[in-house]
């Protein structure tokens, strides 16, 4: 970064805000295989908290790409940068007064503890989206890991590349187990006495 670059205190402080909308900001990190039920459940537990006069944005890891991070590969390295930007962007969120929620794959354990390095007080949640390859395999809901065994896609995560399970996540949701009005009441009432 450029020394000539200061940062701008703004007026506006994220307290500010959290009072003015009456809760806490957090980013919500759901991670997981793709299938495993990641965006599926962070868009009814967004719209739950919404339709509760919480402020929620979702930033989906599909979505990014079609936009900011339309330039990255999946490659390791442009995982890690994929990571960085949405990380960034929560972060602008968190500062809003706003409960973001995030489901992006993000396989490695690296880039996900790096992510909760950029957030203060706590208000970093990392939701694991348990689902075994073999059950992603067969919900299959966007074909991708029928391509991904024939060969269309390189770089994907639980065929040509692995998936680090998250250590200690202060959530875990099976969605084998779990249906998902239940996926989503749970997490929803963890988040609740978040904020």
């Amino acid at each position: 970064m450029s020394e000539d670059i200061t940062w701008n205190q703004t007026h506006v402080l994220k307290e500010e805000r959290e009072k003015a909308y009456g809760h806490k900001s957090l980013v919500i990190w759901l991670t997981g295989l793709s299938g495993a039920g990641k965006s599926t459940i962070a868009n009814h537990v967004e719209r739950e908290l919404f339709n509760q006069g919480i402020h929620t944005y979702l930033l989906d890891g599909d979505n990014l790409r079609h936009g900011i991070n339309n330039n990255l590969e999946f490659t390791p390295k442009d995982r890690a940068e994929n990571i960085r930007r949405i990380s960034e962007i929560g972060k602008l969120f968190v500062d809003a007064g706003i409960v973001v929620l995030v489901a992006a794959i993000s396989p490695y354990r690296k880039d996900r503890d790096e992510a909760r390095q950029r957030f203060k007080d706590n208000t970093f949640i990392e939701v694991f989206v348990k689902c075994s390859v073999e059950e992603c395999k067969k919900r299959d809901p966007k074909g991708l890991y029928k391509r991904a065994l024939e060969g269309k896609i390189n770089n994907f995560t639980g065929i040509s590349q692995d998936y680090e399970e998250p250590l200690a996540p202060e959530v875990v949701i099976d969605t084998t187990e779990k249906s998902i009005s239940d996926s989503v009441s749970h997490l929803v009432d963890f988040i609740q006495k978040r904020i």
